[in-house]
């Protein structure tokens, strides 16, 4: 991302999902507001750049991601880590349920003006909180917005690892398994090019490309035996890592749709007893 910039690639996810609203059946993720905060006309199915499969993967972490929190029955405070244009918070009905928003001010402050002209209501659990990475630490972003540690938590990183450095993804990992109170992480990542089939390695190598033009590249890549490991000597104690084939099988979808990049969603937890 450039300085003092909105993330391109935040613009790009959301189009994504609102295209998905329409043009994928069945629909597995629903965002009714992703089209408004959008903006413009509706996005074209088959927009280039964006093949169906990768469109559908998108939607599906999501899907994992916020059936996980749906789970997570304790929870009372949510960290959106590189919100983008993300809309949950906005869909959230759970007047008991914080939701922070950690994104560079210009994302976030551009953000905002998209809600506003979309006439997207900011309710009253939403707490913005800007963070500059190379100022400050998310952990030290949340602390200044009053984020509880000793509450149980649910981070949802979506999009955002792949352009994050190694170090970076697993210093997040660390801060969120390291909380006195339970906590949850799902994130998505992508694999080396070279542990994928040949077939796929073409349209990850125009994808990884086209993210590099945008000033977005990405910077970090794990097989799932790596992020189990690194996982668990973080301090997780259960991690669940499933790939295309488990997204189709859990959702009833089309078994033989193509794996376009081997995107990966990682569900990390602890379990550690809350503090009355």
């Amino acid at each position: 991302m450039e300085t003092d910039q909105p993330s391109r690639t935040a613009l790009s996810s959301a189009r994504a999902r609102a295209v998905h609203q329409v043009a994928d059946t069945p629909r597995v993720f629903t965002d009714p507001l992703a089209a408004r905060i959008v903006g413009g006309d509706p996005v074209p199915a088959g927009a280039p750049g964006m093949p169906a499969e990768v469109r559908l993967f998108m939607a599906l972490r999501h899907r994992v991601a916020e059936d996980a929190l749906r789970a997570a029955a304790r929870t009372r405070q949510v960290v959106v880590l590189g919100a983008g244009l993300d809309t949950f918070a906005y869909r959230n009905r759970d007047p008991a349920l914080r939701v922070f928003e950690v994104d560079h001010p210009a994302t976030q402050e551009w953000k905002r003006e998209r809600l506003s002209e979309a006439g997207i209501a900011v309710p009253g659990t939403v707490v913005f909180c800007p963070v500059d990475f190379a100022e400050r630490t998310a952990e030290e972003g949340l602390v200044a917005a009053e984020f509880d540690r000793h509450a149980p938590a649910f981070f949802m990183l979506l999009g955002v690892a792949p352009y994050l450095t190694r170090d970076a993804l697993l210093d997040t990992a660390r801060f969120v398994a390291r909380l006195p109170a339970p906590a949850e992480l799902v994130f998505d990542y992508n694999q080396p090019p070279a542990t994928l089939p040949a077939q796929y390695r073409p349209a990850l190598a125009a994808q990884a490309e086209a993210m590099a033009r945008m000033g977005e590249p990405w910077r970090s890549f794990f097989t799932p035996a790596e992020i189990a490991t690194e996982l668990a000597a973080a301090g997780f104690d259960g991690v669940t890592d499933i790939g295309w084939q488990e997204c189709l099988a859990r959702y009833a979808l089309d078994p033989s749709l193509p794996d376009r990049f081997g995107g990966r969603i990682a569900h990390a937890r602890t379990t550690r007893p809350e503090r009355n």
